[in-house]
C-alpha cells in the first residue's frame, strides 16, 4: 500500500534528517483494521489505570504499601502505551510518519526506561509480599513511607541510569543511509541498525545490561515466590493458607503477563532469525498496549479491596 520514494531517504550522516517510521511490513493495506482493535485496547489502559491511580489517591483504605507500587505500576503502564500508541496510530490512520531524531530518542529512552522500572516495580511488589507473609508483624516497621520513598526514588534511579547509555550510543553514529524504519515506533537496535557505522557497542549494551537487570529481578521475584511459598505452607489452617496466596495471585498473573511475551518479544528480535519482521512486530506493538489494559483489570479482579471500591465508586455514581 505504501511505496518507498527517493524523498524518504537521507544521504548526510547528521542528526538534522526525519526519519520514517513505515507501520507494520506487509500489512499496510489493513492498518485502518489493526488500529481499530488497538484504540480500544489502549482507550480501555487508560481508562483502567486512571481508575486505580484515582481509586488509591482518595481511599485512605488503600494507602498501603501494596498499593502505592501499584500505583508506580500504574503510571508507568500510562508512560510506556502513550509513548508509542498515539504515533502508532497515526501511523494506521495516515500512512508512514515522520518523527525527528531528538523525538526518536525521546521516545525510544521513555519505551525503554518504562519497561526496566517496570521490571523493578515488579520487584518491590514481590517484596512487599514477602514481607507481608514472612514477617507481617514488622511490616509497618519494615514498610515505612520512608522505606518505600527510597524504593520508589532508588529503582526510578536506576533505570534512568541504565537507559540514558543508549542515548548517547545512539547520538555518536552517523546515519548515511535509509532513515525509513520499519516499525510504528523507536526502539534501540531498530535505529542502531540504520547506521552506516559499528554498532557493536550498541548491540551488547541494549541486549546485555538492560536484560540482565531484568533477569536479576526475575530471579530475586523467584527467590522471594520461593521464600513466600515454604512460610504459606507452614501455616496451620487451610484458610489462613489460601488467603496467603490470594494476595499474591493478583501479583502473580500480572509477573506472567509482563515476562513471557517480553523475553519472548526480547529472544526473538536477537536471535530468532526464522520469525517473520512482520509477526515480530506486530507482537511487539500488542506488548506496549495489552499489559498496561489487562493489569488494572487483574488486580480489580483479584484484589478484594480494589474489586469493592470500584463497585462502590460506580454504584454510586449510578444512583446519581
Amino acid at each position: 500500500m505504501y511505496q518507498t520514494t527517493p524523498a524518504m531517504y537521507n544521504l548526510s550522516s547528521d542528526h538534522t534528517g526525519d526519519f520514517t517510521l513505515l507501520g507494520i511490513p506487509g500489512l499496510g493495506q489493513y492498518h485502518v483494521w489493526i488500529s481499530i482493535p488497538f484504540c480500544f485496547i489502549y482507550l480501555a489502559a487508560i481508562v483502567g489505570n486512571s481508575i486505580l491511580l484515582y481509586l488509591i489517591a482518595v481511599e485512605h483504605s488503600l494507602h498501603a504499601p501494596m498499593f502505592f507500587f501499584l500505583s508506580m505500576l500504574a503510571m508507568t503502564d500510562l508512560i510506556l502505551s502513550t509513548t508509542c500508541v498515539p504515533k502508532t496510530l497515526t501511523i494506521f490512520w495516515l500512512g508512514p510518519q515522520k518523527i525527528s531524531f531528538p523525538g526518536c530518542l525521546t521516545q525510544l529512552f521513555f519505551l525503554h526506561c518504562s519497561f526496566v522500572l517496570d521490571s523493578a516495580i515488579l520487584l518491590a511488589m514481590a517484596f512487599d509480599r514477602y514481607v507481608a507473609i514472612c514477617s507481617p508483624l514488622r511490616y509497618t516497621t519494615i514498610l515505612t513511607p520512608r522505606t518505600i520513598i527510597k524504593i520508589a526514588v532508588g529503582i526510578s534511579f536506576r533505570s534512568f541510569c541504565i537507559i540514558l547509555p543508549v542515548v548517547f550510543l545512539l547520538t555518536r553514529l552517523p546515519f548515511c543511509r535509509t532513515r525509513i524504519i520499519p516499525h510504528t515506533y523507536c526502539e534501540h537496535i531498530g535505529v542502531a541498525r540504520l547506521a552506516c557505522a559499528d554498532i557493536s557497542v550498541n548491540i551488547w549494551y541494549g541486549f546485555g545490561v538492560p536484560i540482565m537487570t531484568v533477569i536479576s529481578d526475575v530471579i530475586l521475584i523467584a527467590v522471594s515466590y520461593s521464600l513466600i511459598l515454604r512460610a504459606v505452607f507452614r501455616l496451620p489452617s487451610r484458610d489462613a493458607r489460601h488467603k496467603a496466596l490470594g494476595t499474591c495471585g493478583s501479583h502473580v498473573c500480572v509477573i506472567l503477563m509482563f515476562y513471557t511475551p517480553a523475553f519472548f518479544s526480547i529472544l526473538a528480535h536477537r536471535f530468532g532469525h526464522n520469525v517473520s519482521l512482520t509477526f515480530h512486530i506486530l507482537f511487539a506493538n500488542l506488548y506496549i498496549v495489552i499489559p498496561p489494559a489487562l493489569n488494572p483489570i487483574v488486580y480489580g479482579v483479584k484484589t478484594k479491596q480494589i474489586r469493592d471500591k470500584v463497585i462502590l465508586l460506580f454504584s454510586t455514581k449510578a444512583t446519581e
